[in-house]
């Protein structure tokens, strides 16, 4: 039996920005600083770094927010998905994990910022869940089709 590569696609919730991978990104990462923090509206940021030069935009292309005097954020416009971090002139593109179309393809290897993360962290995929669909009325769950761009060009 043979694996399929992982989608090496990804894009925004609504599908204004597209973007395609030449590579495997090199590094995926966690950040906990306050910055990504912010940046994503999360506990943290995941990105998978790649070289500039490996990153296709196959539709539209990010805003860029200049986070601080050295960093880049790229953003969708039309929805505010976030997209992207990057130190220009670094030659590097680090991807927001969650906008590629396989995000879980891409295990991190590395955590930066680490004094921002939570102390509750270690204890978080431990909570006990529920899936989406259990916890709405089967006559609602028409209300909650998505209205995101799907996981594919």
């Amino acid at each position: 039996m043979t694996t399929k590569p992982p989608t090496l696609t990804g894009g925004c919730q609504c599908g204004a920005v597209r973007y395609r991978l030449l590579k495997p990104p090199h590094k995926v990462s966690v950040c906990f600083c306050r910055m990504c923090q912010k940046a994503v509206g999360n506990y943290f940021g995941a990105f998978a770094s790649s070289r500039i030069a490996d990153v296709v935009w196959t539709r539209g292309r990010p805003s860029v927010f200049r986070s601080s005097e050295v960093a880049e954020r790229g953003f969708c416009r039309e929805c505010g998905t976030p997209l992207s971090f990057s130190y220009p002139g670094m030659g590097t593109l680090s991807l927001a994990v969650g906008s590629l179309d396989d995000p879980a393809a891409f295990p991190p290897t590395h955590a930066y910022g680490v004094e921002g993360r939570a102390p509750w962290l270690d204890a978080f995929c431990r909570l006990e869940g529920t899936r989406t669909e259990d916890d709405i009325p089967a006559d609602e769950l028409p209300a909650y089709r998505s209205r995101q761009h799907p996981d594919h060009d």
